[in-house]
């Protein structure tokens, strides 16, 4: 596996927003109208109970968030509301990526929305996943840099594995599947995150996010486990750990939760590792 650089230079974002700003944000931010159906019906938090005391993983949009054991249910829902949140106004904002550049715009305002509401983001730059065969899988390329970013926890690492590996025995009509399919593809790209959650004794909250960007030559039908040529597609990624200001996420929960409240049965859904 090779590394090239699309982007030089790292952006450190970090959080020193107040809650009062992070707050304004999520009031003002611009989310896509909520499909008719779904207008006038009940309200749920979340389509599946959270459990601190479980390996448990979500699908929320084209991201997987992987949490390992002890991370708190309120933890765990702040996550999932964060990534829905910035997926959400990253999809108003670009409906459809058609190209790479496209896709790179599309996670811009991604993190710009992450980094708005507590989550200190380091570095933005993306790189080529270079595979030496003449085909790959997208699962085997999460692997790869799931390998080298969890390095030095393989407990977490493992958790990832598995959640992958629940995904891959998952029926093509299974909720997980149906969303993360939906969301993930627009024509000849596509673009999707591997997340997981774990605590730091040093820095608490923190999250690996390992994001991908995929640009084929003809219509993509699947992602994760379709095999693709290598001259027919490239894979670019981003991965790093990002740490959390608990005090401004905590402090908008509840604005980011009644935000994003209308859409959660369309785009979470749960089950245990």
């Amino acid at each position: 596996m090779a590394w090239f650089e699309l982007s030089t230079e790292g952006e450190e974002s970090m959080s020193t927003q107040t809650v009062a700003e992070a707050r304004a944000f999520v009031q003002q931010a611009d989310l896509p109208a909520p499909p008719p159906e779904v207008l006038g019906r009940s309200i749920a938090a979340t389509p599946f109970d959270f459990d601190t005391l479980k390996e448990q993983a979500a699908v929320v949009g084209a991201d997987v968030i992987s949490f390992v054991k002890g991370i708190s249910a309120e933890n765990r829902s702040d996550l999932v509301n964060a990534s829905l949140l910035a997926q959400l106004v990253a999809k108003k904002k670009f409906p459809a990526p058609t190209d790479l550049q496209g896709v790179l715009d599309w996670y811009e305002t991604y993190f710009d929305v992450l980094s708005n509401i507590g989550f200190v983001i380091q570095d933005r730059g993306f790189a080529q996943y270079e595979e030496k065969s003449a085909s790959f899988e997208a699962h085997e390329a999460i692997l790869d840099v799931a390998t080298v970013v969890l390095a030095g926890s393989p407990g977490a690492l493992a958790v990832v594995k598995k959640t992958l590996e629940s995904l891959k025995k998952m029926s093509d009509d299974s909720p997980w599947i149906t969303i993360f399919s939906r969301e993930s593809r627009s024509a000849t790209t596509a673009r999707f995150q591997v997340s997981l959650a774990e605590e730091d004794e040093d820095a608490g909250l923190l999250v690996t996010i390992m994001a991908f960007g995929v640009e084929a030559r003809a219509k993509l039908t699947q992602v994760l486990f379709f095999r693709f040529k290598k001259n027919e597609a490239a894979l670019h990624h981003h991965s790093g750990k990002v740490t959390i200001n608990s005090s401004v996420l905590g402090g908008v929960r509840d604005v980011i939760a009644k935000k994003v409240a209308v859409h959660t049965r369309e785009f979470v859904a749960g089950l245990d590792v």
